[in-house]
């Protein structure tokens, strides 16, 4: 692993040029050149390094790559000055460019500084979502890394007003107004990768709350195969994604990847052989070939309308966000009951679930019979870092808690922490997945109004439940038996048997 080094060159000197300090010392630096950069440059990168240079030849891919590493190195920490300048204000309050790069930003205003450390250390760690919340003697930044929140760093309670002005300005918010919560949008890019950042803004006791979920667009071209289903669970899904027409259901609380899979089954049927529409709130990603809308309920353009409109344009494939209401799960009813495939998402916690919910709603189950093919629900658990791990100590009490047999021989893990893993234990995270399709006893448990308990019992007889699927990832090293109890019901994977 190649050593950080303090990038003595420009980011964008870097960045225009393709040359940048990878490693100093023993009197040589090791510089890489990206593939077609003006050899003549190199004359002033030996005048500002003044020592002999290595060279190491990159693709510009691997040198876009390299310039993130290197010039996000910058932490969190070192921005947190705790007094603010007043002159610095205008310049937190400047306006910013659409597409703005973080690591080109030259400025020195200590809230933009700021700032940047904020995201800049967010991407380094993989970090989903910023909060930044203010109390009475300090503003508290908190990343939420692999679902879990943590503190990174504790500054002043008078940098909490300036810092949310400038984010305000960046997403195009109202300054002026701190009595109602807004949301906006904005794009950021660092090195070779972009995000979208959503910015949701709340008044507190304190001052104004801020959330910034951070979306690499690069996750929009996830395939079914990248999501780690097994096979069962990817082969049912993909069965059902061939049906002509139906509805497909994804189930689970917020942040368990609905949205990523969804964009997954329409990656897979985007052949531009079909007529693909979403309506969504908001857009997540941006996906080419897919027509794409937002809900806007100020106008009235709320998923049931949305959906109204989208089935006058010749859809073949129609994503509806989330069936919220019975309006719109009526209208999403009527889409596949006239040969549209139907995909959406449906907050309950498990797949069956889902189907009472939407009786709940009011929906015909004789409806929901013919209508719906496949429910897919899903978790997110943290991956124990392959550096660090270590055997468990107490395998019988993760024997007895999941419900694993002694005859089925195992070795079980827990996390230690490294350097690889920032001294979390855990390092990324993979899903826990669970798939009912519906066959004709099904058909007929849900129109006659059978209980939940009952449709479990046959649709689970052969596959797998959250439990027993996060069972498997505990057999495998690859989480832990508390990852997997703190998102599944954990009664599933003793029922389960193993």
């Amino acid at each position: 692993m190649t050593e950080r080094v303090d990038p003595v060159l420009k980011y964008s000197f870097a960045r225009e040029h393709g040359f940048a300090l990878v490693q100093a010392g023993g009197g040589t630096a090791t510089v890489a050149m990206r593939d077609g950069a003006d050899s003549l440059m190199l004359a002033e990168v030996r005048r500002v390094l003044a020592c002999p240079i290595a060279l190491e030849h990159k693709s510009a891919q691997d040198f876009d790559g390299l310039l993130s590493n290197l010039y996000a190195a910058d932490g969190i920490g070192a921005h947190a000055e705790d007094d603010l300048p007043v002159e610095s204000l205008d310049s937190a309050l400047e306006g910013m460019p659409k597409a703005a790069d973080l690591l080109a930003n030259d400025d020195d205003a200590p809230v933009i500084r700021l700032i940047n450390g904020m995201m800049a250390e967010a991407v380094k760690t993989k970090a989903s979502d910023v909060h930044l919340e203010p109390f009475e003697n300090k503003l508290s930044v908190r990343l939420r890394i692999d679902g879990v929140l943590a503190e990174v760093a504790s500054l002043s309670a008078r940098l909490a007003p300036y810092i949310v002005s400038r984010i305000k300005v960046m997403a195009r918010l109202d300054i002026a107004e701190k009595r109602i919560p807004q949301d906006g949008r904005l794009s950021l890019t660092l090195g070779d990768r972009t995000f979208d950042v959503r910015v949701s803004t709340l008044p507190s006791r304190h001052g104004e709350r801020v959330v910034l979920r951070l979306l690499d667009t690069s996750q929009a071209h996830l395939s079914l195969e990248d999501l780690g289903m097994q096979r069962a669970v990817h082969d049912g899904l993909v069965d059902a994604l061939a049906e002509p027409n139906g509805i497909i259901l994804v189930t689970g609380p917020t942040g368990s990847g609905k949205t990523t899979t969804l964009y997954a089954g329409l990656t897979l049927l985007n052949d531009q052989s079909r007529n693909i529409m979403t309506v969504e709130d908001p857009v997540e990603y941006a996906l080419e070939g897919v027509s794409q809308t937002q809900v806007n309920a100020k106008v009235g353009m709320t998923f049931a309308n949305g959906l109204r409109a989208i089935l006058r344009q010749d859809p073949d494939v129609v994503m509806v966000g989330e069936i919220r209401d019975m309006e719109t799960a009526e209208m999403a009813i009527q889409a596949s009951l006239t040969g549209h495939l139907v995909l959406s998402t449906v907050h309950t916690n498990s797949a069956v679930a889902a189907i009472t919910r939407l009786r709940d709603m009011g929906v015909e189950p004789f409806l929901l019979s013919s209508t719906v093919k496949a429910i897919l629900a899903q978790r997110l658990v943290r991956r124990l870092c392959p550096s660090c791990k270590k055997p468990a100590a107490d395998e019988a009490f993760i024997r007895k808690e999941l419900g694993i047999k002694k005859k089925v021989e195992a070795t079980f893990f827990e996390p230690v922490g490294c350097p690889d893993c920032g001294g979390k234990g855990f390092k990324g995270r993979i899903g826990i997945y669970e798939l009912v399709r519906m066959d004709e006893t099904l058909r007929r448990m849900v129109q006659e109004g059978a209980a939940e308990q009952d449709i479990e019992a046959h649709a689970f007889r052969k596959a797998k439940t959250l439990a027993t699927s996060g069972q498997d990832l505990v057999l495998q090293g690859l989480t832990t038996a508390q990852e997997v109890m703190r998102v599944s019901r954990v009664q599933g994977a003793s029922d389960a048997g193993v």
